[in-house]
C-alpha cells in the first residue's frame, strides 16, 4: 500500500491510499478519485514530506483517508484527531498478540475455556464476527486497520 497527499483544483489537500503507484494512475485516469471536500475529480499529487519509518521494533499504524471539511471541520483537525486515535489504538494493542485469520477460533476457544484467556487481535469475516457476538464472545472491531507483523519491514 502507498499513501499520497492529493490536492484538488480548489486547493483542498487530503490523503488517499492505493495498492501501488500504478493503481493511483489507473483510478485517476478513470475518474475514480475525487476530493472528499468538494467532489472535484480534478485531483493531482500534492507536495508531501517523506515518511521516515519508526524504529524496527515499533508497529506502524497507517492513517485512513478522511472526508474532512464536509461539516466545516478543517482537514488538519481531522488529521490530528486520527493521529490521536491511532496512538490510542497502538497503546491498547501493546500487550495483545496478533493471531491473524485464526482470530475467531482462538477467541471462541478462550470463551469456552479450552485455552487460557489472553489479549489477542486478528482478522475475521463480518459473518464470523457476528457469529462470535451471537455466541456471547466478547469481541469488538478496531477503529483503524492493523498492519500484520509479517507485512512490516
Amino acid at each position: 500500500m502507498i499513501v499520497f497527499d492529493l490536492k484538488c483544483e480548489a486547493g483542498h489537500v487530503f490523503e488517499a491510499w492505493f495498492g501501488s503507484s500504478g493503481a493511483w494512475e489507473e483510478q485517476r485516469a478513470a475518474g475514480l478519485v475525487a476530493c472528499p471536500m468538494c467532489g472535484s475529480a480534478e485531483v493531482g499529487k500534492a507536495v508531501m514530506a517523506p515518511n521516515v519509518g519508526a524504529k524496527g521494533n515499533q508497529v506502524a499504524v497507517p492513517s485512513l483517508p478522511v472526508p474532512a471539511g464536509e461539516a466545516g471541520i478543517p482537514a488538519e483537525a481531522v488529521k490530528a484527531a486520527m493521529a490521536v486515535l491511532a496512538d490510542m489504538q497502538a497503546k491498547v494493542l501493546e500487550g495483545s498478540k496478533w493471531v491473524g485469520s485464526a482470530f475467531a477460533d482462538k477467541a471462541r476457544a478462550m470463551h469456552l475455556g479450552e485455552t487460557p484467556h489472553a489479549p489477542i487481535h486478528g482478522q475475521t469475516s463480518l459473518a464470523e464476527a457476528q457469529a462470535l457476538i451471537e455466541e456471547g464472545v466478547p469481541v469488538a472491531p478496531l477503529p483503524l486497520p492493523v498492519v500484520p507483523p509479517e507485512a512490516c519491514n
